[in-house]
């Protein structure tokens, strides 16, 4: 598969993800809290992550 846009605009669109939490993060996140779970939100240790978007 190739890429339709430049290097340049490539870069340009990415720049602008931002990380952002999700109604439905923050709902379980509070569960989980309440239930007496710990837990990282972004912990760079693991592969892969459950509430963030690189």
């Amino acid at each position: 598969m190739s890429d339709k846009l430049t290097k340049e605009r490539r870069s340009w669109n990415v720049s602008r993800i931002k990380e952002k939490d999700t109604g439905i993060g923050a709902a379980i996140r509070k569960r989980l809290f309440s239930c007496g779970y710990g837990y990282r939100k972004n912990f760079k240790h693991l592969t892969g992550n459950l509430f963030s978007k690189n």
